[in-house]
């Protein structure tokens, strides 16, 4: 089986890579915007499955999506995505996608998911479709400070706490205690997802 993981952010794509090599065994191809992810269609073999990320560069919300299930061959392509709606994902399923991950789904049911989705079947979380959901505006709104919005630019760039504290003159300590606090916040599980989440909201340009 070969997939293509196509997201922006490095450690979440790699993350993914990585959690399929090992629970399926399959080849994956790793790509960080939609021209690369059309270039590596015009190069190769239609794939078994595409997991491509709503919000990176070149996808223009749903004209992405729509571009590369053509490019495709009408092979199974989904949309993942770490802040988009239920709206969102409802949309996409109508445009053609073979579903709609959250990347905040554990491993397992990820796992579960691409399997299901390669063999030509269609999922998307219950519990995500059936959630109450919060806008990214409320989020926008959770009073974050400049100082977090600096730290938060330093997880984007895949810094660590000492990194972070040499840059900003901060004691490691303290960055930590940021760290914590941007999580709580924007409601993220750990500091790769705050970031990711910054990333698909805006807050981070």
């Amino acid at each position: 089986m070969r997939i293509l993981v196509a997201d922006d952010h490095d450690l979440v794509r790699e993350m993914i890579a990585e959690l399929l090599i090992r629970e399926t065994g399959c080849e994956v191809v790793m790509a960080s915007t939609l021209d690369e992810v059309l270039q590596g269609l015009r190069d190769a073999e239609a794939f078994d499955l595409i997991l491509l990320d709503y919000s990176m560069p070149g996808m223009h919300e749903l004209e992405g999506l729509t571009q590369v299930i053509e490019a495709n061959g009408g092979r199974p392509v989904a949309l993942i995505s770490g802040v988009a709606s239920k709206a969102i994902a409802e949309k996409a399923l109508a445009a053609g996608a073979a579903g709609f991950l959250p990347k905040t789904v554990k491993a397992k049911s990820m796992v579960h998911a691409v399997n299901f989705m390669a063999s030509g079947e269609i999922f998307v979380p219950v519990s995500f479709m059936t959630a109450e959901e919060e806008g990214s505006e409320a989020v926008r709104r959770r009073n974050l400070t400049a100082r977090e919005l600096e730290v938060l630019s330093g997880l984007y760039a895949g810094q660590s706490n000492k990194e972070i504290g040499l840059q900003l003159d901060l004691r490691e300590v303290t960055v930590k205690l940021h760290v914590k606090t941007l999580s709580r916040k924007l409601g993220a599980r750990n500091r790769t997802h705050a970031a990711m989440i910054a990333k698909n909201i805006g807050l981070l340009l």
